[in-house]
Order: structure tokens, then C-alpha cells, then sequence
């Protein structure tokens, strides 16, 4: 798995921020070129997983962009094609 596209928890506000700004990256566009991150996830819910950390670890995988995008228990987000 390739470093390019990763975001950490830092650089952007949200979780959705973080997955929208990673793709953008990895596609070479700009992110409000992409489709609206709603249609292939729940960004709300998404926030709900991530918002506090937890006891156990949670892992949230899905396509977006052609992308498949990962998100681990602390939030990293990783995007590979």
C-alpha cells in the first residue's frame, strides 16, 4: 500500500474532510471536482465513528472515486486505486 493519498488526523477538520482531500490528491484533481462524498457513505455517521476514541478498534473501508478508501482507529485515512 502506497503512502501517496494518505491524510492524518491533523490536517483537515473532519474525517470527510480528510477522505475528500485524499482522493482529490491521489486523482490529481481538485476535491470539489469529485461527487458529493454522500453518495457512497453517511458523512455524519462517518463523524459519529471517529468523533472519540474508543476501547476497540474500528476500521472503516469503501469506494469513492474508484478509490478503495480506508480509515483505521485513529482516523488516518488511506486511499489506493
Amino acid at each position: 500500500m502506497s503512502d501517496a493519498g494518505s491524510a492524518n488526523r491533523a490536517s483537515e477538520r473532519t474525517v470527510s474532510e480528510r477522505v475528500v482531500n485524499a482522493v482529490a490528491e491521489r486523482e490529481g484533481v481538485a476535491p470539489d471536482a469529485l461527487a458529493p462524498l454522500y453518495e457512497v457513505v453517511d458523512p455524519e455517521s462517518l463523524e459519529r465513528v471517529f468523533e472519540s476514541p474508543e476501547e476497540t478498534a474500528v476500521s472503516v473501508e469503501f469506494v469513492y472515486a474508484g478509490c478503495t478508501v480506508t480509515i483505521d482507529t485513529a482516523g488516518a485515512v488511506t486511499v489506493v486505486d
